[in-house]
């Protein structure tokens, strides 16, 4: 088989890969549609408004299994259960916002981990990203000490101060491992989802108002995991190095 042949067969199965994954994550699309079309989050809590938000995060879960197999129920599958857990218990945030904050904190946890594994080396050389790394650590701890007034104000600011303080720390973290991954659906994924946790933070802290702001947390939250999820698979698949970071 020649190069030219070559060439055509790895397109070949890079469109095969897209087409499966892409059926894989229909499920995953159908849910989240439900849980716009229901729109859930103006209703009194309830299991079954817990249920339809903790979907599609857990069909992602089922997506990255099947694909990766169950050692990654240790990696981006186990933080897709957590972020499931999350969701479940945000949908009341007057009794189980810390245990919600909490479920997510340890999801991000799962995240760096697996960022941090062989299979997300890269080989490039280049160290301009690392520039990047205090950067997104300055801007997290501009944003708790913004953050800070408020969570005193707010109710058990006894436990919110330090838990909001480590969940800053561990997004943070999460965010400036996945840019070391060089991975453009990873980087992205991770850098929604602090933006998605930006804008919770803000209306849940009575910071701001957000004209919309709850279909602005949940669509870049949903598109968040959406990515983290994708990039999870291509970096098994080694289909996806951020080809922009090349060497210096």
């Amino acid at each position: 088989m020649d190069i030219l042949e070559t060439d055509a067969y790895d397109r070949r199965q890079r469109r095969n890969m897209s087409c499966a994954l892409f059926l894989h994550l229909v499920p995953f699309f159908l849910a989240t549609c439900a849980y716009f079309y229901l729109w859930t989050p103006e209703s009194v809590g309830s299991s079954f408004a817990a249920g339809v938000k903790s979907a599609p995060s857990l069909l992602l879960a089922v997506v990255v299994l099947s694909w990766n197999g169950p050692h990654s129920v240790l990696g981006v599958a186990g933080g897709l259960i957590f972020s499931a857990v999350g969701d479940f218990c945000l949908v009341w945030p007057d009794q189980t916002f810390i245990h919600g904050m909490a479920a997510f904190a340890v999801a991000h946890l799962f995240y760096s981990l697996t960022f941090l594994s062989s299979r997300y080396s890269s080989e490039s050389s280049s160290k301009w990203p690392r520039l990047f790394y205090p950067i997104l650590f300055l801007i997290g701890g501009g944003f708790y000490v913004y953050l800070y007034p408020y969570l005193q104000k707010a109710p058990n600011p006894d436990l919110l101060v330090p838990g909001v303080g480590v969940y800053v720390l561990l997004i943070t973290l999460m965010g400036s491992l996945a840019i070391r991954t060089r991975r453009l659906a990873t980087v992205l994924g991770s850098l929604v989802f602090i933006v998605s946790d930006v804008s919770l933070a803000v209306q849940v802290f009575n910071v701001a108002v957000i004209e919309h702001g709850t279909v602005i947390v949940m669509v870049t939250y949903y598109l968040a995991q959406l990515l983290i999820a994708v990039g999870d698979v291509k970096a098994v698949e080694g289909k996806d190095d951020f080809s922009k970071w090349k060497r210096a």
